[in-house]
């Protein structure tokens, strides 16, 4: 498979690797947690800090949970004044940063390469995270499109690729433009495992079940008739097809039928032939509605008027936040978000989104929850100091319900429309209008339809008189710490806590995050793996880790012997043990020194 190059590539490649452990520290005043309990990791999480360090922080967690990622990175069109900064080990690379323009901008002729250095880490820690039968969908526009895709290939393999989506952004054309008006951006999706991925179908519209009718009063009810033929000729499958008035019909030059003539006279005898009132027409197959799914496949062209456009989403946050001075540039509407997590997602989904921004992912998972009652959860991912300010913030408003008095509005549905598809698609347009304002009658005051610049706009109106309801839910608010670095048990400086260590151990050993930590008791025992037992005896104590208490002894060797019924082997951390390794090894045992046996586990 061919593969992308770029500058700094071979210093990258490998960098996710080296990047160290933080553990994952709650802010209790910055979190919202439920109603009578404490914040935990457990919960929704908001993760304030670089994403690269905050994805290592995850794996000993989440590795081979997140059912679906979504990401928005930043598109690196020269404006946006991001940095790249991955503190990559090599002096070359380090040469290389120290001598460019950073932040980069629009006069780097090397931002292509250093955006590709720093997406192709964070990828690599994606696909760990991401579940085998989970998905992965990153927004982007024109700028790196073709760059991203060539390092998902890489990273995700090409075979796993889905699809590309467009997703029209914009409802209106710039008439300042110098070439072509610009008003898509593109959804990439991939797949972990391609064969494992189930993409659910989206929900059948009242205006598609109307092209069903019922013109011969068949007992099985409406259908819709539709096209019986091929284009390519085949053989078997040309022959004449006789109508009850007599006359006689053969497929056109270069076509043939769908079916053999053997089928063709199952379905006449079934009455799924229809040849019109008059019984003259040319066949055609008759589908019944009540025989097709209750969803349809999604397209790869997404219109704003299914899922929202940019300034929808500007105004979208702008009432969320009217009290108060905080803009974004870029957000994306919720209505976006909710057709990835309808397409990719079930009711228990993790969805995970590393570049958060003004926190649009975890709006659209509360509004599914609250919608269908659902149990998504989010991650939220955010290196920017708005991430309390605007991203949490949103979220908390958008739980609690926010304070707004006055008419509040909401876009239902947008079309561009000119006369000459008005005339042709009119029934269909305003079928969906009513089938609009049917829907959401109990939820607005007035559903207001509007014509300006050839869009019509439909419009809901409610009056608010002192604040929007809030969606329920809650998030533990969380920041980076200190690296966990092991060499500190030599010292007693910075000592990571025990949770944190036992999952650090645990991935470290066996690749697997670890769910839920078993009680300490004398055999150490944290967690086992089809494979294995993990075992850690530690206290962030130096005076206890100085001791012989610290050691594995005969005790602890008998009680994790009598523990392990399965037979598995067990892995034990320890930072000094009183037993020979060949007692150990008779006991399936294998003794792991801290520090240095987590870098021989590692390979580093």
């Amino acid at each position: 498979m061919p593969t992308l190059e770029f500058k700094g590539k071979q210093f990258v490649y490998s960098h996710h690797l080296s990047v160290p452990f933080r553990e994952l520290r709650v802010e209790a005043a910055k979190s919202l947690p439920a109603e009578g309990r404490q914040p935990s990791l457990d919960d929704n999480l908001i993760i304030h800090g670089d994403n690269l360090e905050a994805l290592k922080a995850l794996l000993p967690t989440h590795a081979g949970k997140i059912d679906c990622i979504f990401i928005d990175p930043p598109y690196n069109t020269g404006n946006e004044g991001w940095c790249y900064n991955d503190n990559v080990r090599s002096p070359l690379m380090q040469e290389w940063l120290k001598k460019s323009a950073n932040p980069v901008d629009k006069e780097d002729l090397e931002r292509h390469d250093k955006w590709l250095c720093m997406m192709w880490p964070r990828l690599n820690l994606l696909h760990e995270l991401l579940a085998d039968d989970g998905v992965i969908c990153a927004t982007i526009d024109d700028n790196e499109q073709h760059r991203l895709r060539e390092i998902l290939d890489e990273v995700f393999d090409e075979r796993n690729f889905v699809a590309t989506c467009i997703w029209q952004k914009k409802y209106s054309t710039k008439s300042d433009t110098r070439f072509l008006s610009e008003e898509h951006e593109y959804l990439l999706i991939y797949a972990k495992n391609i064969d494992l991925l189930e993409i659910h179908g989206l929900e059948r519209t009242e205006e598609q079940d109307a092209n069903y009718k019922n013109p011969d009063n068949d007992p099985r009810g409406s259908w819709a008739s539709d096209n019986l033929l091929r284009t390519e000729p085949r053989d078997y499958a040309i022959f004449e097809i006789e109508s009850p008035s007599g006359q006689k019909y053969l497929p056109p030059k270069g076509s043939s039928w769908r079916f053999n003539k053997e089928k063709i006279a199952e379905l006449i005898i079934d009455n799924r032939i229809w040849f019109g009132e008059d019984g003259n027409s040319r066949p055609r197959l008759k589908r019944f509605l009540s025989e097709v799914r209750n969803t349809v496949p999604a397209q790869t062209i997404w219109k704003f008027s299914e899922v929202g456009h940019s300034d929808s989403a500007k105004k979208e946050l702008g009432v969320i936040l009217a009290d108060t001075d905080i803009s974004f540039a870029t957000p994306k509407p919720v209505a976006l978000l909710e057709r990835v997590l309808r397409l990719f997602g079930n009711r228990k989904a993790l969805i995970l989104d590393s570049f958060a921004g003004s926190g649009t992912t975890a709006h659209a998972v509360l509004e599914a929850n609250h919608k269908d009652g659902g149990n998504r959860r989010f991650i939220l991912v955010e290196c920017e100091d708005y991430a309390d300010t605007l991203t949490a913030e949103r979220v908390r408003r958008v739980i609690n319900g926010y304070a707004f008095s006055g008419t509040q509005r909401q876009e239902l549905y947008t079309e561009k429309i000119t006369w000459s598809s008005f005339t042709k698609n009119h029934q269909q347009i305003l079928l969906q209008v009513e089938h609009f304002e049917k829907k959401v009658a109990a939820s607005f005051d007035k559903v207001k339809k509007e014509i300006k610049d050839g869009v019509l706009t439909v419009t809901g109106e409610r009056k608010i008189e002192d604040k929007v309801p809030g969606l329920s839910g809650s998030f533990t608010f969380c920041t980076l710490g200190e690296p966990i670095a092991v060499e500190s048990l030599l010292t007693g400086q910075g000592l990571p806590a025990f949770e944190a260590l036992a999952r650090y151990v645990f991935y470290t050993a066996t690749g697997q995050s670890l769910e839920k930590i078993a009680r300490p008791s004398i055999d150490g025992f944290i967690g086992e793996t089809v494979l294995f037992r993990i075992h850690l005896f530690y206290q962030p104590d130096p005076v206890w880790l100085r001791s012989n208490e610290s050691a594995l002894n005969a005790e602890r060797v008998e009680a994790i012997a009598k523990g392990n019924r399965s037979g598995k082997r067990a892995i034990v951390f320890a930072v000094a043990k009183f037993m020979s390794q060949k007692e150990l090894t008779q006991k399936r045992i294998e003794f792991c020194q801290l520090p240095y046996a987590v870098h021989r586990i590692l390979g580093d």
